[in-house]
């Protein structure tokens, strides 16, 4: 099994908006797939029912665009489905630490759900003050 972390950057002044990191067995997912693109914004991709909460039928996610426009894909896309307690991701197509393309990872169910949750809570509280309270 995998893990996920996600963290979030939190726009100006760090950066130019506010994007999530998806670190997977410690990899940057995004980075590492192409490095032309950002992680879409914690409020989008994080929110408690949102594009990467799992279900049984399989759906695919967007998980970062393109900052500048420029030649070549403009998006990088995840296929998300629940089998039983497992979160599997697939249609993927980044290198591991030792070059081998990674397809697809899997992760427990309780551990994927507790981090985004963990993540969309801290982003929301650093965020507050960009947000509105029913958000």
């Amino acid at each position: 099994m995998s893990s996920l972390l996600v963290g979030t950057c939190p726009g100006p002044p760090v950066c130019a908006d506010v994007h999530t990191y998806l670190f997977v067995d410690g990899l940057d997912v995004v980075a590492r797939s192409d490095s032309r693109l950002a992680g879409l914004g914690p409020r989008v991709s994080l929110r408690p029912g949102g594009p990467l909460c799992p279900t049984d039928r399989p759906r695919m996610v967007d998980v970062a665009a393109q900052v500048h426009p420029e030649p070549g894909p403009a998006r990088l896309t995840v296929r998300v489905r629940l089998r039983g307690g497992t979160v599997v991701w697939s249609d993927l197509m980044y290198p591991d630490l030792d070059g081998r393309v990674v397809e697809e990872v899997r992760f427990r169910l309780d551990q994927y759900l507790g981090e985004l949750e963990r993540a969309y809570a801290a982003s929301k509280a650093a965020l507050d003050h960009r947000w509105p309270a029913d958000v």
